[in-house]
């Protein structure tokens, strides 16, 4: 999966929208306000960080050894950094959508609302 395919993905889903909150190359995907899904658009090999349940982001860093590791810059329990180039597009997918369920279980009922509504 390559930065285009990463980035059609995420914005396909639902409430989702991108920025650059940090400087002009970190790209920031966010659902309902809330952010999923970060990835430079300057590193090589192309990196993701992406929230994952602590317990399954230790697994997932013991099956995938050196393709997915602690989240970089970020908190090491809930955010994973994979390499989206050495994984299966299939596992990106679902790692995408792990993070993004992630975030919306937690919004305000409010706003799980009106994503549900778009």
């Amino acid at each position: 999966m390559n930065i285009e395919e990463f980035r059609t993905y995420c914005l396909d889903k639902k409430g989702v929208t991108e920025e650059f909150p940090f400087d002009s190359k970190t790209l920031v995907f966010k659902v309902m306000g809330k952010m999923f899904a970060l990835t430079s658009l300057e590193q090589v090999p192309l990196r993701a960080n992406l929230k994952c349940d602590p317990e399954k982001a230790i697994e997932l860093r013991e099956l995938h050894d050196g393709k997915i590791i602690p989240g970089y810059h970020m908190s090491k329990i809930h955010w994973n950094t994979i390499y989206v180039e050495k994984l299966a597009p299939d596992l990106v997918r679902v790692l995408i959508d792990h993070s993004y369920d992630l975030v919306v279980v937690k919004l305000t009922k409010k706003l799980q609302a009106q994503l549900r509504d778009q």
